[in-house]
C-alpha cells in the first residue's frame, strides 16, 4: 500500500468524519461466545465533539480499539476520512491518534523532549518536530511547564501533555479515553477549558465515566448498553426523550430501559 501522508495532502480533509455500518466484534472462549459490539451503526460529524457513553462491559473500549485499528472487526466496517478500518487499516492510523487512559509520556524528559521526541518518531525532521512542539505546547498551554520534566508534573498537567503528544502529529480524528481519571475537580475543570478549544479543528470522540464532562464538551452523545447504541442526540434530545431535566438522570433512564432502541 503507498504510504499516505497526513500533513499537506489535500485527500486528507481536516476534521475528518467517521461512518460506522454494523460494526460488530464477537468473542470466542472455550466455547463461550460473547458479543462485545452488536451491529453498530452510526455517523459522526467532521469537527464533532461526541462522547461515547456506557457503563463497564457496554462495548465502548471495543468500538474504539476497532476504530482505531487495534482490533479487527468481526462484521461490518467503518470509513474514517474515508479510509476502510477492514481493508486500509494502515492509512486510518496515520490521520489518527489516541489518548489513552493511562497517562504515557515518558518521565525524565521535559515536556517539550517529549513532544520533539514523538513528533520526530513520526517521521519529523530536527526543525519540524521543534516547531510542532512549540504549537502543540501553546495549544495545550504547556508554556509555563515546557521545560520541566514530566516527573516533576502534577497529575493535570501530565494529562494535558499526554493529550498533546497526541496531538503532535495533527490528527484529523483524536480519541480520548477517560482524558481526566482520577483528577481533582480543579484540576479536570483545567483540562476541559483546553479541551474545549478543539471543538471544529479535530474530529474528537470521548470516552467518559463523568457525565458532567460529557455535557460540559459534547455536541453530541451515544449512549451504549449490552454492544448495541441504545440512544443518540445531544443533552437536550436526551433528557427531552427521557423526561428529566440532568444527563445523569437521562443516562439511568436510557442505560435502564428494557427493550429500548433508538
Amino acid at each position: 500500500m503507498t504510504e499516505v501522508k497526513h500533513n499537506g495532502d489535500p485527500a486528507l480533509p481536516r476534521g475528518a468524519a467517521i461512518d460506522i455500518a454494523g460494526l460488530t466484534k464477537v468473542y470466542r472462549t472455550g466455547g463461550k461466545t460473547t458479543v462485545a459490539v452488536d451491529g453498530l451503526t452510526l455517523s459522526i460529524k467532521a469537527g464533532e465533539f461526541f462522547s461515547l457513553l456506557g457503563v463497564n462491559g457496554a462495548g465502548k473500549t471495543t468500538t474504539i480499539k476497532m476504530l482505531s485499528g487495534l482490533s479487527a472487526p468481526t462484521e461490518g466496517d467503518a470509513t474514517l476520512g474515508g479510509f476502510s478500518v477492514c481493508k486500509q487499516p494502515l492509512a486510518v492510523r496515520q490521520i489518527i491518534h489516541v489518548s489513552p487512559q493511562n497517562t504515557a509520556v515518558a518521565l525524565n524528559l521535559t515536556v517539550k523532549e517529549n513532544l520533539e521526541l514523538m513528533a520526530g518518531l513520526w517521521g519529523k525532521n530536527g526543525k519540524e518536530s521543534r516547531a510542532a512542539a512549540d504549537r502543540v505546547i501553546r495549544q495545550m498551554e504547556l508554556t509555563k511547564v515546557a521545560d520541566d520534566r514530566a516527573k516533576t508534573l502534577s497529575g493535570g498537567w501530565q494529562r494535558r501533555l499526554s493529550i498533546a503528544m497526541a496531538l503532535i502529529t495533527d490528527p484529523a480524528i483524536l480519541f480520548l479515553d477517560e482524558p481526566t481519571l482520577g483528577l481533582d475537580v480543579l484540576a479536570r475543570r483545567e483540562l476541559w477549558t483546553v479541551i474545549s478549544a478543539l471543538k471544529g479543528q479535530v474530529t474528537v470522540v470521548l470516552t467518559t465515566h463523568y457525565l458532567e464532562e460529557a455535557e460540559a464538551l459534547s455536541d453530541r452523545l451515544g449512549i451504549m448498553v449490552g454492544g448495541k447504541l441504545r440512544a443518540l442526540g445531544t443533552v437536550a434530545e436526551l433528557c427531552a426523550r427521557t423526561g428529566t431535566e440532568k444527563l445523569e438522570d437521562a443516562f439511568v433512564a436510557l442505560a435502564t430501559e428494557k427493550g429500548g432502541t433508538l
